[in-house]
């Protein structure tokens, strides 16, 4: 409000006589708008604060709750590269690699938050912002920082990962080896040690397997194949290798050339194929051969499957067939 306003409304209307709105206004227009400063205190811990970093995600600036006079240390479990400090001079501060102890040298006002950010020497996260909050009667004297570059989650999931591109490079690689070389393909099964003592069971599907409405592609012919591994789950369950060869035709007006596929348990589960072959088109109109292989623990072997397959030439939706299952 501008000082000739101020000054119309002192020498009007007594301030009783005003009405409650147009105080209101008045008490808003004069008072300084600062968001600090009428932000909610956080609740401070009366031990050690315990806080967790985690690499991949989002950067929280955790709140600590610091008071004048009164000293506030920060423990990491990793390696410090520095310590960044707005107006440093406000604040007497001892560090080393290992963490940082600060003490507000001047009377700050309650409420201020103050960001500190530290870097660290190597690892991820690469850094992390503490927002340091003064409190008029309470403080946290120690922060524990733990940063922990991965979970055991992300660990395990890494490693299934990997042991999964790994069986799917052997099968290509042996795949390779097959159509290079013309060989018998019950030698690389049996290097590969993908097939068991009774050999690799089959069964035909010509009666069961149906296309799902929308579908390119319509069911010839059907077989499915199961062999017994040395392959077991984490909890050790044993796995089977399953594998169907279909003969499709394409009812659509474009080639058609697999890509990718799933198999599809009863409850939704799905089990990624670890191989699928020949990589070459089905003309249209004219029908073509695909083989898919998976790997699934022993138990799942027995259901009722939906296979669903994806073309090179796209098509988010798939083709789908019902009614696959294994002998």
């Amino acid at each position: 409000m501008s000082t000739s306003a101020v000054m119309s409304l002192s020498e009007g209307a007594p301030v009783s006589a005003l009405s409650s709105a147009a105080l209101l206004s008045f008490v808003l227009l004069t008072t300084p708008l600062d968001a600090g400063a009428h932000a909610p205190l956080p609740t401070c811990t009366s031990g050690t604060r315990q806080v967790e970093l985690m690499a991949g995600q989002p950067d929280v600036k955790h709140e600590v709750c610091i008071r004048p006079g009164r000293s506030t240390s920060f423990f990491f479990n990793a390696k410090l590269a520095r310590v960044e400090l707005p107006e440093p001079e406000r604040f007497r501060v001892i560090k080393d690699e290992t963490g940082f102890t600060l003490m507000a040298t001047q009377a700050l006002p309650a409420g201020e938050r103050v960001p500190v950010t530290v870097s660290f020497q190597e690892g991820t996260p690469a850094s992390a912002t503490f927002t340091l909050v003064v409190h008029p009667s309470e403080v946290e004297h120690e922060v524990l920082v733990m940063r922990r570059e991965r979970t055991v989650a992300s660990y395990r999931e890494g490693e299934q990962r990997a042991l999964e591109e790994a069986r799917q490079c052997r099968w290509e690689n042996a795949r390779l080896q097959v159509e290079c070389t013309a060989q018998v393909g019950l030698t690389t099964l049996l290097s590969l040690k993908i097939m068991g003592e009774k050999g690799v069971p089959s069964k035909s599907l010509e009666d069961e397997v149906s296309a799902c409405p929308g579908n390119t592609l319509t069911p010839v012919k059907a077989h499915s194949y199961r062999s017994d591994t040395g392959h077991t789950t984490e909890d050790g369950r044993k796995r089977v290798r399953l594998a169907v060869v279909q003969e499709l035709r394409n009812t659509g007006d474009t080639p058609w050339t697999l890509a990718e596929a799933v198999l599809v348990g009863p409850r939704g589960e799905e089990w990624k194929a670890l191989a699928v072959w020949p990589l070459k088109p089905i003309p249209p109109g004219q029908s073509g051969h695909v083989v898919v292989e998976v790997e699934v623990p022993e138990a799942q072997a027995h259901s009722t499957f939906t296979l669903k397959l994806w073309s090179q030439e796209g098509g988010a939706r798939g083709e789908l067939f019902d009614g696959v299952t294994f002998p």
